[in-house]
């Protein structure tokens, strides 16, 4: 997973409430055995619209969405998450998300920023021509007019994004631990380690 600790960058003024995983991404789109070439399904029906923000050049390749309140309720598929990483979204900022969601976007390495609705509409109106700037550290959101928004992150999850820690680094980072754990077993029952001597 790939550490994040500052994105700064244009940021799609998406803004719709109540956008559920479906419409992030079709279920139609779910048969794939591959991460690679969701973000292609990633708000199909929205990109249909005439006018929409994801098939405007100005914010292609845009690394930030500002979307509505419930951002990602709906269905678990964790495919919403591929998806938007596909994009190249790698910060997503909303009043609230679904729970779901939310860890879901935690695990691949999105961090989701959840702020007061006027912060929301300030940053839709800054992102119409000029960059947002979000530092996970501080724990800030601002932009080129002097406008600072604070958010809270849970300790655990900050750690593990600062540090690029998914499950698997997780549990890797404690090697030496899980490594003295079944020396210690194993001497505390020999019969177990010949087995799994013998099973080698």
């Amino acid at each position: 997973m790939q550490a994040i600790n500052h994105v700064a960058g244009k940021a799609i003024p998406f803004g719709r409430k109540n956008v559920d995983t479906d419409v992030i991404i079709p279920a139609h789109w779910l048969k794939t055995v591959t991460r690679d070439g969701l973000g292609q399904g990633a708000f199909e029906a929205v990109k249909k619209e005439e006018g929409n923000v994801f098939t405007d050049e100005r914010w292609a390749g845009a690394p930030i969405l500002i979307a509505g309140d419930n951002f990602g309720c709906g269905s678990s598929r964790e495919h919403a998450a591929w998806a938007l990483l596909d994009m190249g979204i790698t910060c997503v900022i909303a009043p609230s998300f679904s729970d779901i969601f939310s860890g879901n976007a935690f695990k691949n390495g999105i961090l989701t920023v959840a702020l007061p609705q006027a912060a929301i509409d300030r940053l839709m109106e800054v992102a119409q021509d000029q960059p947002i700037d979000i530092d996970l550290d501080t724990q800030t959101v601002t932009t080129r007019f002097q406008d600072r928004f604070t958010f809270d992150v849970d300790a655990f999850r900050k750690h593990c994004l600062l540090n690029g820690l998914d499950e698997v680094g997780l549990t890797m980072a404690q090697g030496d631990a899980i490594s003295a754990y079944e020396t210690k077993a194993r001497e505390g029952l020999p019969f177990l380690a010949n087995t799994l001597s013998t099973a080698a």
